[in-house]
This record gives structure tokens, sequence and C-alpha cells, in this order.
């Protein structure tokens, strides 16, 4: 690496691409020693032949090596220059201010305007589409009077819908298939031959007029003619959907002067629309644009909207008015609202890239690709700054429109808005100087290419999927808020605005998100709106603003943009009619009205921004008394007392404002159109699909089965309280009563009623008294096989169990080791953890018989030794608990003895039985016995002894 050039410490590159560019080639050693330093980027033309640029020319380079060969290092070194600037293709000597100035080429592919009608960066279609190759223009033309509302007489026509059966279909166009999605695009649309649309005329004489809609964003289904002069017309659904029927935009021809025409749109699906309120629909003649000068203006009469049910039962209404075309003979056009294609929109940004002066100050960029391959443009508007740090410290301002296609006034409002800043203006100086401006002037240019209302290609409302995750499906969405987290991270967004219209209320109005969390902010994301209330009067309505967030409008960019930061960040609504304020009271809005809403935007801009915060005071304090007068009058109707001790600030704001009154896009919602046989396909799948079973971990199953083993527990005492039989017979009577409420067979059923007659016919209990000896004062022990103890178990925190060892005594450990049959341990008896024998209060316990000197010992509740069965395993067994103990001249009963010590062997046999299976089934349910460290001897006795227990698969039961 060579060192750096000491010349280069006193230069100053006013451009920095010829800074970037020193350092660059110093870095890698073109630079040594005494040669040269570039000179200043701004060279002038004369001075131009003496740098190295232009001595490192081929020719001139010829020249200089035969002249000056003593300065070859020189030479080389500026040749390598040369030859490393000559790589880029980036630089230009065309500057504007001077031609010998060095400027950096706009990069290649960053933004893209079609050159001619045939270019290839021209307006790209669905390949179901047919698309004429006549170009539409219309002029830009303001009435010289304002049009007034149709004033409705109350005896308006409601013409019956005839449809194709009583008249003849003039114009068709093929639908998209239902239940398709889009596949693909090109410029000009479909490959195949151009069909006729529209009939024939057969003459000059013939009245029929001759439709058309397939330009861009034209909008025309079918046309049928049910009179001479009168026609039923149907609007395709918005692409790829069956919904969205709103916006419309045709031609005809072959028009008479003098003749009254009734038109009727047959499939409109809005209940409310502002035709009901004396809007009346645009008309465009050809002829009075060539000849007059005169552009689009609202015609018509006997306007009506009404309500009609189809054969099949759907509701749809319609739309019907009459108008007198202007001229014979003439090409015109109807509209719902003023158009503006996407084509318009790429000749104005050409009008902008190729202005020496707005450009300097606004640059084009694409931002993405729509669905069909169409450029999504971003405008970046700012004045240069005049260091790095006051570039950081400028805020930002994003402006989006047109998401929903049909809705066209947006794009009035973003075309006067950038007029405005970018023009020479001192306020759009100021503007630029404080602000960088993030402008998407047309979000959705599929839809608008196809004349759709509401929907992109993809057959979703976009305005519905900010969330979006599918960048493939909405990649205009995507990109955008993508755009913006970009510019959150480099710097704080002041404003968020997305322009939109309004197809049910009048005037212009937003919507907002309210900041009812945060006390110190309350109310002032309404100071903007309130602003531009008094900025602009006689158009804008405050009192239509609403500030409420649905739960159904959370996919909105309103919404996710105010969640991800920006506190100002609105909706802003344009009504297709006109405004009922002020001077312009009942008269619709021209484009130039809407126009000027995207200058006073500007205004407002700086009001809002205004270092002297008197403006946002008295606004502020003006929504307290709004506010404080809403709540009142919210009070009054509801029927309380006036709040007067309390302030404005005790109610919520969500209960004094009503929701907002947007499209319902809710039928849009949901996957792409290209998604959706997926999603069917994926769900009919798993839903026939058998589910794997799942298998719970060790620790899982030791749960559930500890669980269990509780709730079973805190049963089976219950129902031994319960009833008064023994408890042999009511542990029996309890398993009977669980297996007929688990088992579904009738069989089992059975078995278990007959093993509890055969045990009540047997009398156990007498027979095991009968064997007991006569001098015992004690019951017998088949009416106490286990003593009760009622224990207060918690099923919510559960204690465990101590396990009490009663050690017998020296004559019985004599017994016990000279007898030849295996003894079991002494008896035990469980408590709770804490507590001693001598505090259980509730039933007799085995342990109570012993005097306090024998010695208790415990053990833990979840361990015991293995040799030690519990008592319910021994019942199972069928082994007595009888063993006679004489401790100060009385008997104990103890469980040391088997029922083969105390019996004789002719008198016990075993008998299989199938509920034993059961009734052995029940041990693991009531004790569960962790045993730890086992020694091998001891563990191979249990395991024997538990088949002994277990023994066949139909068990065993003793009966003496």
């Amino acid at each position: 690496m060579c060192p750096a050039d000491p010349a280069f410490e006193g230069q100053h590159f006013k451009d920095p691409y010829e800074r970037f560019m020193y350092q660059h080639l110093q870095y890698y050693g073109y630079f040594r020693g005494d040669e040269q330093a570039l000179q200043n980027s701004s060279l002038p033309l004369e001075n131009w032949e003496k740098s190295s640029q232009y001595m490192l020319k081929p020719s001139n380079f010829q020249k200089r090596v035969s002249s000056e060969l003593h300065e070859d290092k020189k030479l080389l070194c500026s040749f390598m220059v040369k030859t490393a600037l000559l790589k880029s293709k980036q630089l230009m000597l065309d500057h504007p201010a001077d031609p010998g100035v060095l400027r950096l080429r706009e990069p290649r592919n960053l933004f893209s305007l079609p050159n001619c009608k045939d270019s290839l960066l021209a307006p790209r279609w669905p390949i179901e589409c047919e698309v004429i190759q006549d170009h539409i223009h219309h002029i830009e033309w303001v009435p010289t009077e304002p049009e007034p509302f149709y004033q409705p007489t109350g005896n308006e026509t409601a013409p019956q819908v005839m449809g194709e059966e009583y008249g003849t279909i003039v114009y068709y166009i093929e639908p998209a298939i239902k239940g398709t999605f889009f596949t693909s695009s090109r410029v000009g649309g479909t490959q195949e031959p151009m069909k006729s649309a529209a009939m024939s005329l057969r003459g000059p004489e013939d009245t029929k007029l001759w439709f058309e809609s397939r330009f861009e964003s034209g909008n025309l289904q079918k046309a049928v003619r049910v009179g001479e002069y009168e026609y039923e017309l149907t609007l395709r659904t918005d692409l790829y959907t069956s919904k969205h029927t709103q916006w419309f935009y045709f031609q005809v021809q072959n028009t008479r002067k003098a003749v009254t025409y009734r038109f009727t749109i047959v499939n409109l699906m809005k209940s409310k629309s502002l035709y009901s309120m004396g809007m009346k629909p645009l008309l465009y003649s050809q002829k009075d644009a060539e000849r007059n000068g005169i552009g689009w203006r609202r015609e018509g009469s006997d306007i009506g909207y009404y309500k009609y049910n189809t054969k099949d039962g759907q509701t749809l209404y319609c739309l019907t008015w009459t108008v007198c075309f202007p001229h014979s003979h003439d090409t015109c056009y109807f509209a719902h609202f003023y158009p503006y294609t996407y084509s318009d929109l790429q000749h104005y940004l050409l009008t902008l890239v190729n202005d020496p002066l707005r450009s300097q100050y606004c640059k084009v960029r694409p931002l993405c690709n729509s669905l069909a391959g169409n450029t999504v443009y971003l405008l970046t508007i700012t004045n240069p700054s005049k260091s790095s740090v006051a570039a950081a410290a400028k805020r930002a301002v994003v402006l989006s429109a047109r998401v929903h296609p049909g809705e066209t006034n947006s794009s009035w409002v973003m075309r006067g808005f950038l007029d405005f800043i970018l023009s020479d203006s001192l306020d759009a100086q100021l503007l630029r100087d404080l602000f960088i401006f993030k402008i998407v002037p047309m979000l959705n240019p599929d839809g608008v290419i196809v004349g759709n209302y509401r929907c992109s290609l993809a057959g979703r409302d976009l305005n519905r999927n900010y969330r979006t995750v599918l960048k493939e499906s909405f990649p205009c969405i995507w990109h955008t808020r993508a755009m913006i987290k970009r510019v959150l991270e480099e710097r704080e967004i002041l404003l968020y605005c997305d322009f939109h219209g309004h197809s049910r209320k009048n005037n212009v109005f937003m919507y907002g998100c309210n900041r009812k969390h945060v006390s110190e902010q309350l109310l002032h994301e309404r100071v903007f709106p309130l602003m531009l209330s008094k900025n602009i009067p006689d158009k804008f309505s405050f009192n239509s603003c609403k500030f409420k967030v649905q739960k159904n409008k959370e996919g909105t960019g309103r919404i996710v943009m105010w969640r991800m930061g920006i506190m100002n960040s609105y909706t802003m609504e344009s009504t297709f009619s006109g405004s009922t304020l002020g001077n312009k009271c009942n008269s619709h809005f021209t484009h130039e009205d809407l126009k000027s809403l995207g200058y006073h935007v500007c205004d407002t801009l700086l009001d809002f921004c205004d270092p002297d915060r008197s403006k946002f005071q008295q606004c502020l304090s003006e929504l307290q008394e709004l506010l404080q007068q809403k709540i009142q009058r919210k009070l009054s109707e509801l029927g309380c007392e006036q709040n007067t001790e309390g302030t404005w600030s005790d109610i919520s704001l969500s209960d004094v404002e009503s929701s907002t009154s947007g499209s319902n896009s809710s039928q849009s919602d949901g996957p792409p159109a290209h998604l959706l046989n997926m999603t069917e396909k994926d769900y009919n799948e798993k839903k026939n699909k058998k589910k794997k079973k799942h298998l719970r971990t060790r620790k899982e199953r030791n749960d559930l089965h500890q669980k269990y083993a509780l709730s079973r527990t805190l049963k089976h005492q219950e129902d031994v309280v319960a009833n008064p039989i023994s408890p042999c017979l009511g542990n029996l009577h309890s398993l009977s009563k669980r297996s007929r409420r688990d088992s579904s067979s009738e069989k089992k059923n059975k078995q278990i009623s007959q093993v509890i007659r055969s045990c009540q016919e047997k009398d156990i209990e007498d027979s095991l008294s009968s064997l007991m000896q006569a001098e015992n004062p004690e019951p017998p022990l088949g009416n106490q096989i286990v003593p009760v103890v009622q224990c207060d178990l918690k099923t919510q925190d559960p204690q465990p169990l101590i396990v009490t060892m009663i050690p017998p005594t020296r004559a019985q450990r004599s017994s016990l080791i000279n007898s030849p049959i295996k003894q079991h341990p002494p008896p035990f008896h469980g408590q709770l953890k804490g507590e001693f024998p001598e505090k259980q209060n509730e039933g007799p316990s085995v342990s109570s018989f012993f005097p306090p000197a024998l010695r208790i010992r415990r053990y833990r509740s979840m361990w015991w030794n293995a040799e030690v069965p519990s008592v319910t395993l021994m019942l199972r067994r069928g082994l007595s608990l009888k063993s006679q103990i004489t401790q100060d001249k009385k008997q104990l009963w103890n469980l040391n003895q088997s029922r083969s010590q105390v019996l004789p062997n002719q008198e016990f046999r075993w008998k299989p039985l199938n509920i034993d299976q059961l009734l052995l089934g029940g041990e693991n349910e009531h004790h569960h016995v962790k045993v730890k460290g086992i020694p091998k001897e001891s563990g191979r006795k249990h395991s024997s002894l538990e088949r002994r227990v277990a023994g066949p698969k139909s068990g065993a039961v003793l009966f003496p």
C-alpha cells in the first residue's frame, strides 16, 4: 500500500465522486512522491487539455511520449489513472453548468420510463386481457362555473332490469374464468387475434351505440340494448374476483344529437352511494375537446340509485341516468371520476426527469416491480444539505396514493402536492430544506391498468395486507413497508399519509389513530387535521374525521405505520362527489380542487412544524373544548347526568367516537387468489389425514400418572365414607362402580355383579371373624382390614405421605426367623408430611394400638423398601392381617403372618376369577412406589412377589 500523498491534504474536491476515486487510487499506489494530484474537478474547458485526463487520450499520449521521454514515470502513473477512470462508464462531460466538469451518470436501470407507445416499458397486461392499440388521451379543463349537485324530484324513473332475454347484446367481452388467478403478463395483453366485442353497424343510419372499454383503466363487460335509446350495462368485477363493482370508464361512439339516452348499470354492490345524494356522472366529448377545448364535465338527469333482486336471489343495486350528447357521430366517454392512468403518471414523471431544475432535488427510482412486472416508482424530494449534520437532522414525510385503483381522486391530490413541492416558491424551498419526502404516487399499478376498483391482481385489497409476509404476492406493499422501516432506522418520520377516495360521504376528511394510552400526547394526533380544516374550510370537514383504531382495520397502512412508531399516521379521504361546506356548498369537485388540496397539505405541514407553538396550542385547546361538548352530548343521549365535577379525560375516547365508515373489504381478506386452491387442498389433506398419536415423555407420563392417582384416591375415600358397608366390600363396590363407568361392555358389568353377589352370599366378614380367638375383645379383622384415616389432602398442593413402621418385639423376631414361611413386615400407617400419629383425630389407626414406648421410624412417602408390599396389595392376594400379639396383656393385630400360617392347608385354595385382574389393576392407582437403590436380591424377591400376585391373566381370589 502506498503512503498518503502529502499534496492531497491541502486539496478540496467539490465532487464527492472525484474525492472517492482519488482516495481509492491513492490507496492502491497510483500516486507517489512528486506526482501531481488531480486538480479540482471543476476544471474549465481550456485547462482540460493540461490535465492528466486529456493528456492520456490515445493520440495525445503518443505525442506526449515522443516529446517527453524523460517523464516516463509520471506518464505511466497518469496512464494508470486514466485507465482506471476509463473502466467506469459512469463519468460524463455534459454537466449543465460547464461541459468540462465531470459528473456522475445516473445508474442504469434505476428508473424506467417509456420512450414511445411501442416501448417494452409500456404497461404490462395479464395475458387474459384484450387491449386495443388506440392511445386514449384527455385534455385537462376546469369549468368556469361550479357544477351543482343533481336535485332529486322524487319522480325519478327506476326502470326494471330486462336482461338479455328481452334485449340485444351489443357489446360483450369474456370475463376471467371464475376460480382462476394471475399467471403471466405481457405488453399488449393476449397474444391471440383481437376479436370484435361490439356488434357491427348496418349502415350510417343505424342508431345503435358502439361501446368499447378495452383500454387502460377501462371497465365495461357487457351492454344490452333494451330500447332504441336505452341500454343496460354490466361492469366487470375486479379481475380474479367476483366482487367490487363501483368504478366505470368506457367509450361510446355513433352518438346522436338532441336525443335522450338512458343508461342503467345493473350490478353495483354498495347499498349506499353518492349518486343518491346528487352526484352526477362525468362525460367527455372528443369533438368538444378538439373544437372548444372542453374536457370532462358533469352531465346527467333523472338520476336514480335503487335495489333489485336477481333471479338467483342475489341483491344488487342499479344506477340509472339520462343524457343528451352534444354532437352527432361523436366519440364520448363516461367515467365515475376523472381518470388518471398509469401512462399519465409515467408521462408526468418523464417531464420531471427531463427538467434540469426539478431533477436536482427530485430523484425518481423504482421501488419494486408489481405482480405483472410494472414499475412502482419512488420519488425522493429534498434540497441538498450543506453538511452531513444538517442532512442527518432532517425529518421525513411519507406519502402514498392509489392503493385502491378505482380511487382516481387520490392521484389528483398527489399531483397537486408534487406540483407545489417541486415549484420554486419560498414555502416549497423551506419544506425541501426541512424534510426529506418519500413519495409513492401509485401503489397498485396493475389494478389501475386493468380497471379494477379495489384489488390487485392477487385478488385482494392491498390496504388490508400491510402486515403481510408474502413478498411475491404483495410486492408493492411489502417493499413500501420495508422502505419505511429503513427510513425509521435513519431518522424520525414526522407524518405518514395515504391518499384515498370515498364513495359514500361528501367533503374531505381524515382517519387517524388516537393516543389514548399516552396522556402527555392526548389529542395531539387531531391537531394536523384541525389545522387543515382551518386552511380549507370549504372542502375539509373536521367533524367527519375519525380516530378510532378498529380491529378489522389492523391491516391498513394507517394503523400498521402507527404501530411501527409514526405517531401522525393518517388516511386522507376525498369524496368522489363534492362539498357541502362554505362557498362550494352543493357543488362537485373538479380535478383542480383536488390538486389545490395537495397544496394545502404542504401549507398545513409548515403550520404544524412552526417553531412558534401558539397555533399548535390554540388547536389543542379547541380540541379539548370540542371533546368536552361531545362527551356532554353523549351523556345526554344516554340519559346520564351532566359531568360537571369530572373532566373530559375521565371518559374513554372510544366511548364517544364512532367507527370509521370506510369500505368493508373483509370479503377480500385472506390469501391471494393464486394460493386459494392450494390452501383448500392443504386443508382437505389435513382434514382427511389421520392424526398421529402424540408420544408423551417420561416426565409427562409420571405427572399424568400422579394426577390421576391423586384424584382416584380422593374419590375412593369419599366412597368409603359415604357407603356404610365394610371396607372390603366398599372397595369392591367402588371398583365395580368405576368399572361400569369406564367399560362399555355388558359382559364385564355382569362379572362384577356376580363377584359382589358371591361375596355377599359367602359373608367373608363372618367367616374371617370365626377364625379369631374368642378372647379377642377387638372387632373381627374382616370389618377393619385397613384402618381408615381421614386426611385433609390438598389437591392443588398435595403433601407427600410419610410411612410409619412399627418394629416387632423380640419374640416376634425369633418366630419370624424360625418360621419356614415368608413373613410380612410390621404394619405401617400413612400420614401427611409433618403430622404425627398422635395428631390424627379422625378414624382409628394401627399405630394407636401400640404404646408410646415403641419406637416409630419414618420413611419418605415416595420411597420405601421393596420388601414392603402395600396393605391393598396383600388384600388382593387374600392374605390375612390377623396375628395375635400380646403387649401389656392386650391382644393386638399385626401384619406379620400370612394367611397360610393362620389357616391349615386344607382350608383354602385359589380360585381363578375374571374380575381379579380389574381388582389388581387398581393397586397402582392408589399407591405409587418408586424403589430407590434396591439390592439385587431384594429386587428379585419383590419381582417374584409381584409375579405371584399378578398370576395368570384371570387372576385369583382366596376364599376360606
